[in-house]
């Protein structure tokens, strides 16, 4: 893409104008590592204690900002599965099942308060790991994570309430999968509402950022959680294949693309198993010309670029009123150039590193896609890091609807921008896709409000701001961005049988 070009801050007078390509010189304010404590080698976390992997395989885990190994994770496969299922039932049904709904919540309440306490190792470690800016783990996840927790724990005893009517039950044991976009938060997502309504889980985060949910294992411990309640278990694919098809799992719960949800689903065809899939997404923002302009940019701006595009809900896609176009594009020219990439660690970095080698290859393969595809492509003109897996912020504009860069999930620092005219052109084009997770429109109206976003076929729509989450809130999608909800009531009937 475009060349770097280095540039300086010079002084402008009260009536010169700004320029915003012009770089702010700021010092480095590093976030300090040196509290947390990473071990060289992190075991399997099965029956409330850390074992060997039965085979004694284990892979590397690496800082995406470095290209640094930061630990070793072990690999999980058939038999450390099957050990695992068998600790989460025997704390099923000798225990977990049976306690009071009261005695549930105390303990997940008090985990909620244990990550309060120890939310800025948990920032560090998930930016360490997964690229994020510290700003983001510190402010946003990490506090959601507590949050959903304590959210749950508030649910644990008046289950009959959230159901009226009827007799929740537990499920049983929970195979649960989660991506590496979100780590401890989707960890939150799925282990919280399980506990609160009396299952147990086995939970295996994503190869590439294992480190938070290990850091959760020691908490569990110290927490005092009954062994065998929350088992969790490192690998790749073929370790979550064998807690997808273990016969002795009763429900899954799967977050990641959704090729590998349509895998799952096919394999528990016909097994009696219940399910909830959190899948891709292509995010449309929809702006028309009565909207709070500058706010608008600002919301774009957090939803694709602050979290690296690593968010399934983030408005890959935006759509343009036609009569402010130009002045959106602009603007976003504009603020793009002030964005900082850089050392996740530092408080000024506002775009981190992309979460993997893989993950980078397969953004610059979308960008050169789109290039080939006739897009215009727009590049911020920052500095970024020479070792690390970098992107600048990208604006892809000159795009038809067809265009794989406009149609396909690319997860990354990547905005392609189209246009129309009419609200019911907006919704015809947010909708003409396979996916419906999310989406968001911003206008002046409240009316076009419920207009449009009653005619997207999203999940989530929010109006005004984009990528707000709160732990009463359900999370889902339509088509082909999964099946089920999480978060709020819907999270928990997830985790029930109803008699």
């Amino acid at each position: 893409m475009s060349e770097t070009t280095e540039t300086t801050y010079k002084p402008t007078s009260p009536n010169s104008k700004l320029d915003f390509a012009s770089v702010w010189e700021y010092d480095p304010a590093p976030e300090s590592t040196a509290n947390v404590k990473v071990k060289e080698r992190y075991e399997l976390f099965i029956d409330g204690k850390f074992v060997k992997p039965s085979k004694g395989r284990y892979f590397p885990s690496t800082n995406p900002a470095t290209k640094e190994v930061i630990t070793e994770f072990a690999e999980a496969t058939q038999n450390d599965i099957d050990q695992a299922v068998k600790a989460a039932r025997k704390a099923f049904k000798n225990e977990w099942s049976s306690l009071s709904g009261k005695t549930r919540g105390k303990y997940l309440y008090r985990i909620a308060r244990m990550l309060q306490e120890r939310a800025r190792e948990f920032a560090i470690l998930e930016s360490m790991d997964g690229g994020k800016p510290i700003r983001e783990s510190r402010d946003v996840d990490i506090p959601l994570v507590a949050a959903h927790f304590f959210y749950y724990a508030g649910w644990a005893d008046k289950l009959e309430y959230a159901f009226p009517g009827k007799t929740p039950e537990p499920i049983g044991v929970c195979g649960q999968i989660i991506p590496w976009n979100f780590p401890l938060l989707m960890l939150a997502w799925k282990i919280a509402p399980a506990l609160a309504c009396g299952n147990t889980v086995v939970l295996k985060p994503a190869e590439t950022t294992s480190l938070t949910a290990l850091k959760f294992a020691e908490l569990v411990q110290d927490a005092g959680l009954p062994s065998g309640v929350v088992n969790i278990v490192t690998g790749a694919g073929q370790t979550g294949a064998e807690i997808v098809n273990h016969k002795d799992i009763d429900k899954i719960a799967f977050t990641g693309s959704t090729g590998v949800g349509k895998l799952i689903q096919k394999s528990i065809a016909g097994t009696g198993k219940k399910f909830t899939l959190e899948l891709g997404g292509k995010g449309a923002m929809i702006i028309f010309e009565d909207a709070p302009v500058d706010q608008a940019v600002e919301g774009i701006i957090n939803a694709i670029f602050f979290n690296q595009g690593h968010v399934c809900c983030a408005g890959s896609r935006l759509l343009v009123q036609e009569g402010i176009v130009d002045q959106v594009i602009r603007k976003l020219q504009d603020r793009m150039e002030m964005l900082i990439v850089g050392d996740p660690l530092d408080k000024n970095t506002d775009v981190g590193a992309i979460n993997s080698e893989a993950q980078f290859e397969t953004v610059n393969k979308y960008l050169q896609i789109g290039l080939d595809e006739g897009a215009d492509v727009y590049q911020s003109k920052c500095e970024i890091p020479e070792n690390g897996y970098f992107i600048r912020p990208t604006l892809l504009t000159n795009v038809a609807q067809s265009n794989r860069v406009v149609q396909e999930e690319i997860f990354g620092p990547v905005l392609t921008v189209q246009t129309f005219r009419t609200a019911d052109e907006a919704i015809t084009k947010a909708n003409n896709t396979q996916y419906g997770l999310a989406g968001g429109v911003w206008t002046d109206k409240g009316s076009k409000i419920f207009k449009v976003g009653a005619g997207l076929r999203s999940g989530v729509v929010w109006a005004n701001t984009y990528n707000k989450f709160d732990p009463t809130s359900p999370f889902g999608g339509y088509k082909e961005s999964g099946v089920g909800r999480e978060g709020g009531l819907h999270g928990l009937a997830a985790y029930v049988n109803l008699r």
